[in-house]
């Protein structure tokens, strides 16, 4: 086994549980790690037997575009998108921030993060 991981990944986008988040935006950033077998890709040199992150990037990015209301929602969407598009995905860690969320306060970022194994996420449909 091994992982491929995107880290640190930013996006500016209108989410958030308030109306007026929906429209001003917000920095986010996202990190994604995808558990997968790499020994073929390895083996072969072969971008066809492991995750592309290039592709693994655009299916984030897609999802960053659709406005939704908690980081929750936005961590499920990402690994629904992995595990439907990725067939050797075997587990998904997910961690989405919020930069200087409306707290009331100083706080430099919200994170949710969530963490499934195909065989978990499978189970809760």
């Amino acid at each position: 086994m091994g992982k491929v991981s995107l880290e640190g990944l930013e996006f500016f986008a209108y989410h958030g549980f308030y109306d007026e988040e929906q429209k001003i935006g917000n920095k986010y950033s996202v990190d994604v790690e995808v558990e997968t077998d790499l020994m073929k890709a390895a083996s072969k040199d072969s971008l066809g037997e492991t995750i592309n992150y290039e592709d693994l990037y655009k299916m984030i990015s897609k999802v960053m575009a659709t406005p939704t209301r908690l980081l929750e929602s936005l961590s499920l969407r990402i690994m629904e998108q992995v595990f439907a598009h990725f067939k050797a995905a075997k587990r998904v860690q997910v961690s989405v921030s919020k930069f200087n969320p409306p707290i009331g306060g100083v706080c430099h970022r919200a994170r949710v993060s969530m963490s499934k194994s195909r065989e978990e996420f499978e189970a809760l449909e």
